[in-house]
């Protein structure tokens, strides 16, 4: 271990920078710094002193901070310098323990350099207390660059970014690291030609400049601009190549993607994952499938990529067989958040609840059973699977201050899908006495469960209340729920002068929810005026034309009715076909609309015109709700 005369103590600043995944799949492009300060050479004096600090330190990163703690009081003050303190105060910090390093950080025996100061004001900044960070900065003794930087990414960090800018200009040095850390904070929130303004008066720019001025431009759909920057880069890494692929795919550009892809000097999994990704955000799965077999070595992220594409292209029970083959690989690849989230999806799509349980008790023996996003994906699957009950106790074995915004929305969308409507409203209650703040996706779920209830007064009260809620934003799917809910209930001219004294144009959503109640109350003339709205904004919308005959037909106006069948049949439109499944004996049986091929079909047939008739005779269904009985028999 390396002594060195002096007390001084140097610290080395890793400036990583990592992408983050988008909620979409893609990777994004904007590279976000993180710091942490580890020792580099221990400079004490002393060996003995030296050798308890690197003890200190590794305790620290190990987060055992109550040893950390004995040790460091078990020591005489001969055996403590700077370098000792600093590693202490940072072990509380890093064990977001703030308030017990400004503790040690005050006594008055403390032994304090900049190095101690700035990750006492780091610690401030990464636990979003900018005013105590700000205080703190301010009656610094001495500063350096790495100070001010602190201050800068605090600023980033926490969203404040015109304040980062200001404090940027301030600086009375910069190196690249100040540079950088703007540069990607104004690429990130979409200020391009201001971050193309900083990188023009870059005294000097490294590899991580150049690259955050290509992705910044790309994601902000400026591409060609991108290209060219990154032809003039004057060295690349890996990561440079990886932002312009990136940002070709997101750009709906994947032929260049791939051209540049296949001229990469070198590749990493992030390339092969990025080109995965770009394929099935932009639909074309059976070229991310050739890619991903091509791979020569593949991590979670590869795995789950494909899953989320085949839960994306409706192809549940292939995301299936792709999770099984996960789980088979040799170096026991362990699947992630993500994984989990997508698989849980998948069996919500498919209703499978064997499956989803299956998937639950693997959930149980990670670390990922605590997570809210995982939590949700499982109340949604239980609800899609008819389980409410199981969806309820998923819910509540979750402690209280472990569960967010997030979780409770699940809860109450899967009332809502039931049409629990009180459960749903006492759920809401609940969450707002125990101090959780309601979003958007809260009152979406809330409207639709007093819609699907027929609950009107509730419904109209909670939607007043979200337009007098300043802080949440009204959404068409907001509208749409209201729509809905007026719609059931029969008030058609109320839902219909409502959606006219919108200030912004209705969405098709809003007028599809109308429509449906003219469907339900069978009001032709409404309905006739709605198709037409839905039609002109969507001319192959093969459900608008099926309703509006289903109308027509409920009035007993058949001449109609077969008009508007005969113009979707001239445009070629076809409704999709009906499908449904049943598990029996592990095996599943897939009925589907207009095929006749499964195996017992000559059994089935008969049972089902005995029960269909005896639900014409009891009413169930009208002579006019399918218009073609074949339709509704075949298997």
């Amino acid at each position: 271990m390396p002594v060195i005369s002096g007390a001084s103590i140097t610290f080395r600043y890793f400036n990583k920078f990592t992408a983050l995944r988008s909620s979409n799949g893609f990777q994004s492009l904007i590279l976000v710094k993180y710091k942490t300060t580890i020792p580099n050479i221990d400079y004490s004096a002393n060996s003995r002193v030296a050798q308890s600090n690197w003890l200190i330190t590794k305790l620290s990163k190990e987060g055992k901070i109550s040893q950390v703690r004995a040790l460091f009081n078990n020591l005489p003050d001969r055996d403590k310098d700077v370098i000792t303190w600093t590693a202490v105060i940072s072990g509380y910090i890093k064990s977001g323990l703030i308030d017990e390093a400004r503790n040690l950080f005050d006594r008055v025996d403390s032994k304090k350099n900049v190095v101690t100061w700035t990750a006492m004001v780091s610690g401030y900044m990464r636990s979003n207390r900018i005013l105590d960070a700000e205080r703190l900065f301010k009656v610094m003794p001495v500063k350096n660059v790495v100070s001010w930087n602190t201050m800068v990414d605090g600023y980033v960090q926490n969203g404040m970014i015109d304040k980062a800018l200001e404090m940027f200009h301030g600086m009375p040095e910069r190196n690249v690291v100040s540079w950088n850390t703007m540069l990607t904070a104004l690429v990130h929130c979409g200020r391009v030609e201001d971050a193309k303004a900083l990188f023009d008066k870059m005294p000097k720019r490294d590899v991580i400049s150049w690259t955050a001025m290509v992705a910044g431009l790309a994601k902000n759909g400026r591409v060609d601009e991108a290209r060219s920057i990154f032809d003039m880069m004057p060295e690349r890494n890996v990561v440079s190549w990886n932002a312009m692929i990136t940002g070709y795919a997101q750009n709906m550009k994947l032929d260049e993607a791939f051209d540049l892809f296949e001229k990469m000097p070198e590749r990493n999994l992030s390339s092969w994952n990025a080109m995965i990704t770009g394929f099935i955000q932009n639909g074309e799965l059976r070229r991310a499938e050739k890619l991903f077999d091509k791979m020569p070595c593949k991590n979670v992220v590869s795995w789950t990529t494909m899953i989320t594409g085949y839960v994306q292209s409706e192809q549940s029970e292939e995301a299936f067989k792709i999770f099984s083959k996960m789980l088979e690989e040799e170096d026991g690849m362990k699947p992630n958040e993500g994984t989990f989230v997508s698989v849980l999806s998948a069996c919500s799509d498919l209703a499978d609840l064997i499956q989803g349980q299956q998937v639950h008790q693997k959930i149980t023996k990670t670390v990922y059973q605590f997570s809210e996003i995982v939590v949700s994906a499982l109340i949604n699957m239980y609800s899609k699977c008819g389980e409410l009950s199981n969806a309820r106790r998923t819910f509540d074995d979750g402690l209280i201050n472990q569960r967010d915004v997030v979780s409770w929305n699940g809860m109450i969308a899967a009332y809502a899908h039931h049409g629990c409507g009180g459960e749903a409203i006492s759920l809401f209650k609940k969450m707002s006495v125990l101090g959780f703040k309601s979003n958007d996706a809260t009152y979406v779920a809330l409207l639709s469960a007093c819609s699907h209830s027929g609950m009107v007064e509730e419904g109209l009260r909670y939607f007043n209340e979200l337009v007098r809620n300043k802080s949440i934003q009204v959404k068409e799917d907001h509208y749409a729920c209201l729509v809905d809910l007026c719609g059931r209930a029969g008030k058609l001219k109320e839902a219909f002068e409502f959606i006219m004294r919108l200030g912004t144009k209705p969405s098709v959503s809003v007028w599809e929810a109308l429509l449906a109640g003219c469907h339900v109350h069978g009001d032709v003339n409404l309905g006739k005026l709605v198709a037409k709205k839905i039609l002109d904004a969507e001319p192959e919308n093969a459900s608008t034309y099926l309703l509006l005959s289903n109308i027509y037909a409920s009035r007993g106006k058949w001449r109609d009715a077969a008009k508007v069948r005969l113009k979707m049949k001239d445009k070629g439109l076809k409704k999709q076909p009906g499908c449904s499944w049943i598990e029996i004996e592990n095996k599943v049986h897939v009925f589907v609309v207009g095929a006749k091929s499964h195996s017992h079909a000559n059994l089935i047939y008969p049972l089902l015109h005995e029960l269909h008739a005896k639900m014409r005779k009891a009413g169930s269904i009208s002579n006019y709700d399918y218009l073609e009985d074949e339709d509704f028999l075949a298997v």
